[in-house]
């Protein structure tokens, strides 16, 4: 892969070498946005990075602890912004700790060269939701999180905080995944164009979504499972508020009550969530996400009930699919009451999936490459735990 300082005399692509079908950009399309030097990095991409509709990023050498969350706005980069504010700088080079209830920026070793119609969306790795980090994608003159326009030319920074636990990261630690959409003059930047309720049942008639009845209100609704799963009845994790520091690097190193409480069905099929905790819950509903689809968790309105669920929201291509065609992955949700305990019953809907065609189908599909980590999942911890 070409690195930087090679790339500095490149001109930006045209958007007729880039041209194709609109939609989301799969793997292989993925590795032509490196290859054309739209997406760039300091040093070299690895293959292990190309998920079936993603690339994960990678953490830079600096981690910059903040006061608080920002934006930089459209008029500063987001160095412009830190010179403003007062910071510590932690090293990542050897691995550092990145404390609870703190924020960090860094810069990424990855940065884009975007043409103007190619537009970018990011959104946290599964296992870095299940941890409960909060992670955002920041590129410089922005005025939201986690989007970046089409045209952009710049770096990319990551907005780290770890809520539950504090974790020790490094230089290339991947927190976080970057999206790509191609689109067409009609489209608005940060819009995507979602399959239709009408359009869902059409699929689902054709290849099945979800076992059992396919529920549908502006996308597909899943209900949480807090009748119980397998003989011991778990319906969920409770994270405990004291315990080591998790390497975000180790995998299978942990033991589940080092960290977590469990949570087991009650009579009533009820769970009270107490104000701040943070929960690890399933859908009831078992999904298959089909090779030419991708989606992406749409929390529930407000008013519905002040609690959050599922922090990183995207289901990849081939999520969920059995060799019996058959939907064999329920929904893993990362959930936060906020500020009054909030009641949930078993069934009660607690989210959305939004569908959304790809511009092709991937090359390799989630489940039949070497990073997938949560294929036939029930309720399942991230992948650090035993």
């Amino acid at each position: 892969m070409p690195r930087d300082e090679d790339l500095a005399g490149e001109r930006r692509p045209r958007s007729g070498q880039l041209a194709g079908k609109t939609g989301l950009l799969p793997r292989q399309e993925i590795r032509k946005l490196v290859h054309r030097h739209v997406l760039r990095a300091t040093e070299d991409i690895r293959e292990s990075q190309f998920q079936p509709a993603s690339l994960d990023l990678r953490l830079g050498s600096k981690a910059f602890r903040v006061r608080a969350s920002f934006l930089p706005g459209r008029n500063k980069t987001v160095e412009q912004q830190l010179n403003e504010l007062q910071f510590d700088v932690v090293n990542l080079d050897d691995g550092a700790v990145l404390e609870r209830g703190c924020v960090y920026v860094v810069e990424l070793i990855e940065h884009l060269h975007l043409p103007e119609i190619i537009a970018a969306v990011a959104n946290p790795k599964s296992s870095t939701g299940r941890l409960d980090i909060f992670t955002r994608l920041i590129a410089d003159r922005s005025e939201i999180f986690d989007n970046v326009p089409g045209g952009y030319e710049g770096r990319l920074y990551a907005e780290v905080s770890p809520r539950s636990f504090s974790i020790k990261a490094r230089r290339g630690s991947r927190l976080n995944q970057i999206r790509f959409r191609r689109r067409n003059s009609q489209h608005d930047e940060h819009a995507f164009s979602v399959l239709s309720d009408r359009e869902l049942r059409e699929l689902h008639g054709r290849t099945m979504l979800v076992d059992g009845n396919l529920n549908v209100r502006h996308g597909l609704v899943l209900r949480v499972e807090l009748g119980g799963i397998g003989e011991d009845k778990l319906v969920g994790y409770r994270a405990q508020r004291h315990t080591d520091v998790i390497d975000v690097d180790r995998v299978g190193g942990y033991q589940v009550e080092d960290f977590w409480e469990l949570v087991r069905a009650r009579p009533d099929g009820r769970l009270i969530l107490d104000p701040n905790e943070f929960y690890i819950l399933a859908s009831k509903e078992k999904l298959h996400i089909p090779p030419g689809y991708a989606a992406e968790m749409i929390p529930i309105a407000p008013e519905m009930g002040e609690f959050r669920v599922h922090y990183a929201g995207f289901f990849d291509p081939g999520f969920g699919y059995t060799a019996e065609g058959l939907p064999g992955s329920r929904g893993v949700l990362e959930v936060r009451s906020h500020e009054v305990p909030f009641i949930l019953e078993d069934g009660q809907m607690v989210g959305r999936l939004a569908y959304e065609r790809m511009a092709e189908e991937p090359d390799g599909l989630y489940g039949r490459i070497g990073t997938s980590n949560y294929q036939g999942q029930e309720l399942k911890l991230s992948k650090h735990f035993a």
